[in-house]
């Protein structure tokens, strides 16, 4: 994610009630790369970037291909048809054991997953004083 596209997560999540700083934290779980990571379907961030760029991601059914696509409760992420054939992705399911965090849920075998609720800070494991951040963009 480039200077440009975190401020403007940072602005909107400035804008919504409650702490900006778990505001953004939970913006920036609920992305669609996020997702991908999270479900253990790759092994880097980057690496679900691409798997969301090349179209091998289905929300709700239909194909999405932006990455910074914000999920919301509900909806069903899966992986294409192309998708589930790949060695790399079967792969990193096989290897990774990644565990899916509690506002996620899983099914057909690994390669869909629900979004049961909205992220809570106590499900965001990445090492982060939000609090720091929002200071240096509050300037």
């Amino acid at each position: 994610m480039l200077e440009r596209q975190f401020r403007k997560t940072y602005e909107e999540a400035n804008r919504l009630a409650g702490p900006t700083g778990e505001n953004l934290l939970r913006l920036l779980e609920q992305r669609l790369d996020n997702i991908v990571y999270r479900a253990g379907w790759a092994s880097t961030r980057p690496q679900a970037r691409q798997f969301v760029n090349h179209g091998l991601i289905n929300v709700n059914g239909k194909r999405v291909d932006i990455a910074s696509f914000t999920v919301k409760k509900g909806m069903v992420i899966s992986l294409s048809e192309k998708a589930r054939n790949m060695i790399v992705i079967q792969h990193n399911l096989d290897v990774l054991d990644r565990s899916v965090i509690g506002w996620l849920e899983t099914g057909d075998g690994g390669k869909q997953v629900t979004v049961r609720d909205l992220p809570q800070r106590e499900h965001i494991d990445v090492p982060v004083r939000e609090q720091l951040i929002v200071e240096l963009y509050s300037k």
